[in-house]
């Protein structure tokens, strides 16, 4: 550089004094290429970090030498812009470390190649910091009702201390932190605080000790409490029936579960193809806040045409057609006719609309006829009673007047019976559809009185009553294996001569029974004859585990099943069922296709499957 300005004051000289041109001295030679740092030719840089697992992989994702090198990897840089990065690159990870609850760390920056440039980055983490307490407050009106005594809010207190997801002992960490307020705040909204707010949030960090306190104020604002229904999109329906379906009444809380238990039971209505409720959330309106309904209603009627194929019944077509206000009233009718190889019935059911608590009225029919390896059964009902459906419960309460004729080799066996029945299904899982974790219970009771003329000519009647139950457990079991397991039990209790309709009584085999046999193919024999007997057990054990991570809801399993149905408890011989399928979890419920072996019959059957049957 020097040079160049020298030259530059002896031209000008040149130009002052006339003849000293000869003074010009010849021009400098080319500058060598890569001789400034701007012209060198640019670099790929590699970057190496030495430390645990989880820190690892947080810097290679995050530092700007990770970064550069995952999102250009082709791409160089100069040396100059390598210097600057090695230079930040310890702040960094500091600051990254920082997050994860590491606030002692040393770090260390290397370079350990130059052609091609390779940066080693060494982390000490040192101790993490943990959270030695959690300092709480409430204030507002939550904390005004809890210092009155009221037993709710005092719940709803305790429950926000209790699931804090940041106890004293676990790690601290910022994604944790930032997790926690965020869910801490939405329960106390949930719990009928919808303007509910932080009043003061902060971590106070000793990095000597390695440990924290987090001093956390909620400001719970009001408790907000139901006021009007304002109902809109109706059209061919009328009020009266969403407003019984909210069954509660004016000033109560206004809870998030309440809200959406309501949603709930409008969408399993059958009236409605979309439904949402919402609340006023401006605190001047919290003691009697608008609840708004929005809906969308299915069309007045609908015909259903299936064609499938069932492994207990064969190939079959469906028809099912619903009038969801026939002649103009609050009821819906329903009728179903299924066209099967071994299965041909109609069922039909006039349904009121939710009446208030809950409840429905109903009639319904049914004529059956089903097909088995070594009878036919044909069957006629009628019933009547009423039914109550809650988010956990759906019970049924009704009297039956029933028929049925049994024919095979044995000749021709016909019961009748009248009877009271009351039905329970009970539920708690975390998905009705698709469900991994929870238990379902079915229970059924039945007294009445019934008349059969028996295969040998012989006639019997008598008092007669029935128990059955269903006990179903889902369960996660480790890291992406899910086990299913289920309790099937019945007794009809009735004198040796008297035979109760065959749908009173049992038979095992088949889907969601004892695979590996057929459909209701497993009961007493009489003369190489299967029949229906007066008890049941089945038991089924199943394991499951998606196939691939690529589509996490096609499922691999294998189960054992065990059961049969007989006329005393002494005389049952269970049948095991052993075997393996795929399940595919679709929006109507899980699709199973399983390959099941039979030991009692030495023979391997095929079972497919929709849903779930509580």
């Amino acid at each position: 550089m020097i040079r160049r300005a020298g030259a530059c004051l002896l031209l000008a000289a040149c130009v002052v004094l006339p003849g000293c041109a000869w003074l010009k001295p010849p021009p400098p030679p080319p500058e060598p290429q890569g001789a400034t740092e701007a012209t060198l030719a640019p670099l790929a840089v590699e970057l190496e970090v030495q430390a645990p697992g989880e820190l690892r992989s947080l810097l290679e994702n995050y530092l700007d030498l990770g970064r550069l090198r995952a999102l250009a990897p082709d791409e160089p840089i100069t040396p100059a812009e390598l210097r600057r990065l090695e230079a930040a690159t310890p702040a960094q990870a500091r600051a990254l470390l920082e997050t994860e609850g590491y606030f002692d760390a040393q770090v260390q920056v290397q370079r350990v190649a130059d052609n091609p440039p390779k940066v080693r980055v060494t982390v000490q983490p040192g101790e993490r910091t943990i959270v030695r307490d959690v300092v709480w407050g409430v204030k507002g009106p939550l904390q005004q009702a809890v210092e009155a005594g009221d037993t709710r809010a005092m719940a709803a207190r305790s429950a926000l201390q209790g699931n804090w997801p940041m106890p004293p002992g676990s790690p601290f960490r910022n994604a944790q932190w930032g997790n926690a307020k965020s869910s801490s705040l939405a329960q106390l909204r949930a719990s009928g605080y919808a303007a509910a707010s932080w009043e003061s949030t902060r971590a106070e960090v000793d990095a000597v000790d390695q440990n924290a306190v987090l001093w956390v104020t909620a400001q719970s604002g009001p408790l907000f409490r139901t006021g009007e229904l304002r109902i809109l999109g109706l059209e061919r329906h009328d009020e009266q029936t969403v407003r019984n379906l909210a069954n509660f009444e004016p000033g109560t809380p206004a809870t998030e579960q309440l809200l959406l238990d309501y949603q709930e039971r409008l969408q399993r209505a059958g009236l409605y193809d979309r439904a949402t409720v919402n609340i006023d959330t401006d605190p001047a309106v919290a003691d009697a806040t608008p609840v708004t309904v929005r809906l969308g209603e299915l069309p007045l009627q609908t015909a259903i045409v299936g064609l499938g194929v069932s492994a207990n019944t064969g190939p079959r077509a469906t028809l099912e057609h619903i009038h969801r206000r026939i002649f103009g009233q609050r009821a819906t009718l329903r009728n179903k006719f299924e066209l099967a190889q071994l299965r041909q019935a109609w069922e039909g059911e006039l349904t009121s609309h939710t009446l208030p608590g809950l409840k429905r009225n109903l009639v319904g029919g049914a004529l059956e006829r089903v097909e088995s390896s070594d009878d036919v059964v044909r069957s006629a009902r009628l019933r009547a009673g009423r039914a109550f459906d809650s988010e956990r419960i759906d019970r049924l309460l009704f009297v039956e007047v029933e028929q049925s004729d049994t024919r095979n080799d044995l000749g021709t066996e016909t019961a009748r019976a009248i009877s009271l029945n009351l039905h329970n299904t009970w539920r708690k899982v975390d998905n009705v559809l698709l469900p991994t974790d929870g238990l379902g219970l079915t229970l059924q009771t039945a007294v009445g009185q019934a008349r059969s003329d028996n295969f040998d000519n012989s006639t019997a009647t008598g008092p007669y009553a029935r128990a059955y139950a269903k006990l179903q457990w889902w369960k996660p079991v480790g890291e992406d294996w899910y086990a299913h397991t289920r309790l099937e039990l019945g007794q009809v209790f009735v004198k040796n001569d008297l035979r109760v309709p065959d749908s009173q009584r049992f038979r095992a085999g088949g889907d969601e029974s004892v695979r590996g046999y057929g459909y209701r193919d497993l009961g007493p024999e009489e003369n190489g004859v299967t029949r229906s007997g007066n008890v049941l057990m089945t038991a089924s054990a199943e394991i499951a585990t998606p196939l691939t991570p690529r589509i996490p809801g096609l499922w691999w399993a294998t189960f054992v099943d065990l059961g049969n149905a007989a006329d005393r408890w002494s005389e049952l011989s269970p049948a095991l069922g052993v075997g393996a399928g795929v399940r595919y979890r679709s929006p109507l419920g899980p699709i199973s296709v399983d390959l099941a072996y039979g030991r009692e019959t030495k023979s391997v059957r095929l079972h497919l499957s929709v849903g779930v049957q509580f």
